[in-house]
């Protein structure tokens, strides 16, 4: 694990974050649940190139969006199979606490929406238009 990563990773867990990304002396953090976070960066126009990524929660949708943003190294706490193919194609290194089959909905009650959105995703750009679509459609415009 590279110095960046650690201190992500650190940071993650001792400030009770979703998402830190460290590059040297530079960071990004987020309390922020879901992709919220990375739609940020990604609307803002901003890249994670040569940033170490630490995120709670890893799923399809998310693994797409790192893949956008340039990340290179990414640690979850918890990541599905899927997201984990998925970075391993597009040559994204990651580390893991906890491998799932999909990640859950936050009622319990069946698969998160954002990895059900991107299930038939064919590339990272198909993928943010599919989860464009589908955060429009759960914020009712």
């Amino acid at each position: 694990m590279t110095e960046n990563m650690k201190k992500a990773v650190s940071m993650l867990e001792e400030q009770a974050l979703t998402l830190a990304a460290v590059k040297g002396n530079e960071t990004i953090t987020s309390r922020e649940r879901g992709v919220k976070p990375l739609m940020e960066l990604i609307d803002e126009g901003k890249t994670l190139e040569g940033y170490s990524a630490a995120d709670k929660v890893v799923g399809a949708a998310a693994a797409y969006l790192y893949v956008l943003l340039g990340a290179k190294e990414l640690y979850a706490g918890v990541i599905s199979r899927r997201a984990a193919d998925i970075t391993e194609k597009y040559g994204i290194t990651i580390e893991y606490d906890i491998l799932a089959e999909a990640i859950i909905n936050r009622s319990g009650t069946g698969y998160c929406p954002m990895e059900t959105a991107v299930s038939e995703a064919v590339s990272p750009e198909n993928a943010l238009e599919l989860i464009r679509a589908k955060l429009k459609e759960l914020s009712g415009r």
